[in-house]
């Protein structure tokens, strides 16, 4: 009985000790994890974010890049972190929604993290280099049609939105290009420049400058509406193209098990910063639309991206095993 009584102090002391800690989070740097190398959407979010958040919190926000496998490399690590608030991860749809279906060491999204919110979504476009003859989307799909498999198309790996939204788009057409994959979204827009390759669909919040600058050519946006950013180029429906809508976002998570007080603190944090005005103007400048939505309506648009995006993987028979 003693010992019965002493355990039952012991385990109410280490609860007591962990909610004292929970409720003075945190107390030192948080980590943001971008499972992407340098200069993609996930990385350009989160250093639009990192200033207010690391004012909000208390403490710095720290970004570390670790990348591989098109994006399962950093989500596992932040999948196998102490579930305390310290690391978060910032990612994409391709690592919540796509890489899991394709690589069976990613880690399950809807089981292994506490979903806080998706920040920020983006349509993507179709760019060709400046030089490239086709001067809109269907003129690119007439060109693919008399050159079969001979259009290369760039992606920042197997399983992104970028190589989704090829095979998409070859789907739907009845065409096929070449897939051309880089390590990371920022070789890739290099190498289109350059000419390597004809076309890359991505996304508007990274390639806005290079549209502006005329290095490349945009030929249609996969958003619903024409976008602010981008008012003369047309929607892909507006080609007659239906069913190839696409939104690439920014989702933010952490290991699943977060204590209740450093959940909510998290959430209230991400919410604030995503409303502050300069933050917002930042992000809508360079073609993000704000999202800021709950944890279960994250959680619900991950079920949906999921049953999409299967069906395209499915379909096109592709592994990255």
């Amino acid at each position: 009985m003693r010992w019965t009584r002493h355990l039952g102090m012991g385990l109410l002391s280490l609860a007591f000790i962990a909610s004292a800690a929970a409720q003075t989070y945190p107390t030192k740097p948080v980590m943001a994890v971008v499972p992407f190398p340098p200069g993609g959407s996930s990385d350009a979010v989160m250093r639009v974010m990192s200033s207010k958040m690391s004012e909000l919190l208390g403490q710095p926000l720290v970004l570390e890049n670790k990348p591989g496998a098109n994006g399962s490399i950093g989500a596992g690590f932040v999948a196998k972190s102490p579930a305390d608030g310290y690391t978060m991860l910032i990612g994409s749809v391709g690592t919540y929604a796509i890489t899991p279906l394709l690589l069976k060491t990613a880690p399950d999204p809807r089981k292994e993290f506490d979903l806080l919110t998706v920040a920020v979504r983006t349509p993507n476009v179709v760019v060709v280099p400046a030089n490239f003859p086709p001067n809109t989307i269907e003129e690119l799909i007439a060109y693919m049609k008399k050159n079969p498999e001979k259009v290369a198309f760039a992606s920042a790996g197997i399983g992104s939105t970028d190589h989704l939204s090829s095979l998409l788009l070859w789907q739907k057409t009845g065409t096929k290009g070449l897939h051309v994959t880089y390590k990371g979204g920022g070789a890739a827009i290099t190498d289109l420049i350059a000419g390597h390759v004809q076309v890359l669909i991505s996304n508007l919040g990274v390639l806005t400058g290079h549209i502006a600058s005329g290095r490349l050519k945009a030929l249609a946006v996969t958003s619903e509406k024409r976008v602010p950013a981008l008012p003369n180029v047309p929607t892909i429906a507006e080609a007659g193209l239906k069913g190839l809508e696409v939104y690439s976002w920014q989702g933010i998570a952490a290991p699943k098990g977060l204590p209740k007080p450093v959940h909510d603190k998290l959430v209230s944090a991400l919410g604030k910063t995503l409303k502050d005005p300069a933050v917002k103007k930042q992000l809508e400048t360079a073609g993000f639309e704000v999202v800021d939505n709950t944890p279960a309506e994250f959680a619900s648009l991950l079920s949906n991206e999921i049953t999409r995006w299967k069906t395209v993987i499915d379909t096109a028979g592709i592994t990255a095993e």
